[in-house]
């Protein structure tokens, strides 16, 4: 049953036994990050890290898109400092599933692009629909890669597939993500919601304290030594390309659906 949310709230959140579930529902704007749904997202995940009859976390998107990153409209009224949206909001959520001693699973329905994509790569697993795509986005409208997406990708595709992707920002299949070590699982979309739910059952059934070391361990193997300084440098790099004519030309071309004119300045 839904714990805290309506039909229209920018993010649902149901329990079902021993797993919370979290849904962006921005369907109408493939759930692209508006600051309510990140602020759910953040309230949502410092709930689970205090409540211990939660023992994994799952991550899916409303409708036929998982997440595509940041609300672009809603940036443009804002107008934020690249630096300070990404260490107020976006960096934090990245540290928050990565320091949550819980499995999280991403359920990828549909596109995941940019920090939307980063959302993916940030959890635990990630379970795939067919229909499924990721997409680095940044070099479309003219920005650097952030929310640790070149930081993940590079360490579970590889160095030289993982600049390709963002040089070039061409989509990658859930099926080449799955060859590529990206996702764990793609399954036909009609099998998704299943596939997720035995994957989750097993999971939440296993010694909650056992996993918590492992994400630990893993953490340190992986990720944790230099993430949090990898995300800092983001934010700085970012704001610099930020404030080029080549983002605001990008960012212009996205709105009116057309190919940027890059002039390289």
């Amino acid at each position: 049953m839904k714990a805290n949310a309506s039909d229209t709230a920018p993010l649902l959140v149901e329990r079902r036994g021993a797993v919370l579930c979290l849904t962006l529902n921005r369907p109408e704007a493939l759930n692209s990050f508006t600051v309510p749904l990140m602020e759910g997202l953040h309230r949502a995940l410092k709930e689970a890290a205090k409540d211990a009859s939660v023992r994994v976390l799952t991550l899916t998107g409303a409708g036929r898109g998982f997440c595509v990153g940041q609300d672009l409209k809603e940036h443009l009224e804002r107008k934020p400092s690249f630096r300070d949206d990404l260490r107020e909001r976006f960096n934090p959520l990245v540290l928050k599933i990565r320091a949550l001693e819980k499995p999280v699973v991403a359920v990828v329905n549909g596109v995941a692009a940019g920090a939307g994509m980063s959302l993916a790569l940030a959890c635990d697993f990630r379970i795939a629909s067919k229909a499924a795509s990721f997409h680095t986005a940044f070099v479309k409208i003219g920005l650097a890669p952030d929310s640790a997406n070149l930081f993940f990708l590079s360490r579970y595709a590889g160095a030289a597939r993982a600049l390709e992707l963002e040089m070039t920002g061409r989509p990658l299949s859930a099926d080449e993500a799955f060859a590529w070590g990206v996702v764990n699982r793609v399954c036909a979309p009609e099998a998704l919601a299943a596939e997720a739910e035995a994957f989750v059952s097993g999971l939440a059934s296993g010694p909650a304290k056992g996993l918590a070391l492992t994400k630990r361990m893993y953490n340190e193997m992986l990720f944790a030594k230099d993430l949090a300084a990898q995300l800092e440098s983001e934010a700085l790099l970012q704001e610099i390309a930020g404030r080029t004519a080549d983002h605001a030309e990008g960012l212009k071309a996205f709105m009116e659906k057309r190919t940027p004119q890059f002039m390289g300045n």
